[in-house]
């Protein structure tokens, strides 16, 4: 079994704040956007919505940070061994 790669990690580290931006960015912009087409009139309706945009969050944090490392890990290992 081989050791952990300098450039590997390297990648992943990169690949996490990479995935961290991509977080903040896009994801911040989307939820604004869902925030601007609430339509709620009543305070449970604004609950549920609010409620679904933290599942939509949490759910682009998996999607984003998550991997990212791991394809950067992939990305240092096979560019720079």
């Amino acid at each position: 079994m081989q050791g952990v790669s300098a450039a590997g990690l390297v990648g992943a580290v990169l690949g996490l704040i990479v995935g961290w931006v991509d977080y903040r960015l896009v994801g911040g912009w989307v939820t604004r956007k869902l925030r601007e087409t609430d339509r709620s009139t009543t305070s449970a309706d604004k609950a549920d919505y609010e409620r679904r945009i933290g599942w939509f969050g949490r759910l682009w944090f998996m999607a984003t940070v998550v991997p990212f490392p791991f394809v950067g890990y992939w990305l240092g290992r096979t560019i720079a061994g």
